[in-house]
């Protein structure tokens, strides 16, 4: 199994993690019913993708 032959300083281990962090998704608002939607997704509530119909969703009454 391979080893280490030197140290790995702490700056140059951070420099590699810089880009690990969460980020946050993007949110934008639905055309039709107002809801928080991901960019691209139909819409999880009405099932409007760009103002049209792409999933017909149940009404519950």
């Amino acid at each position: 199994m391979a080893h280490p032959k030197h140290k790995i300083s702490k700056t140059r281990r951070d420099k590699r993690r810089t880009h690990d962090k969460a980020i946050a998704p993007q949110l934008s608002t639905c055309s039709n019913c107002g809801a928080a939607v991901k960019y691209h997704r139909v819409c999880p509530e009405c099932g409007f993708y760009r103002g049209h119909l792409a999933i017909e969703k149940d009404v519950a009454v």
